[in-house]
């Protein structure tokens, strides 16, 4: 029995869209967070975001790396599988070093202050930015290529 449904090519698909929601949800809050007169638990809620959303990427990330021996990939899509995997690895590094931060700061105490906070927004913003390209790249390799739209021979 698998816990992948019959129509997804394998986990990826299923997996990738929650560090995508949970990150942009953690950059929202945190400009919130930072820009308004805020209640103090909205900057607990943005590094919950941030912890659970890199933790997401990882699981994307190695979802992904499985996904390419589970999917025909044509040999013109071999470059941009490359590419995004790259920029895939990067960004799930970038995101869980900010988590990082974020959560030693705010055992501090310090990420109260005005000036770590825009530090913080800037970082998550930079972030999504990375984000954004990474998706680029995997969605050229769906609508462009047609990769995990069909099955790699041999496959269950």
């Amino acid at each position: 029995m698998s816990l992948v449904p019959s129509w997804a090519p394998n986990l990826h698909p299923l997996v990738i869209h929650f560090p995508i929601v949970l990150l942009i949800s953690a950059v929202a809050i945190d400009l919130l967070d930072t820009i308004f007169k805020r209640p103090a638990w909205l900057g607990s809620a943005a590094t919950s975001l941030y912890v659970v959303g890199a933790a997401a990427a990882a699981a994307a990330y190695l979802t992904g790396l499985q996904a390419g021996s589970t999917v025909f990939i044509p040999g013109m899509a071999h470059p941009d599988i490359a590419d995004h995997s790259r920029w895939a690895l990067g960004t799930t590094w970038y995101f869980a070093a900010t988590a990082i931060v974020r959560f030693a700061l705010r055992g501090s105490g310090s990420n109260r202050a005005r000036s770590h906070r825009i530090l913080l927004v800037t970082a998550g913003v930079i972030g999504v930015l990375c984000l954004q390209q990474t998706a680029e790249r995997g969605a050229r390799l769906v609508y462009k290529h047609g990769v995990g739209v069909i099955a790699a021979p041999g496959s269950p």
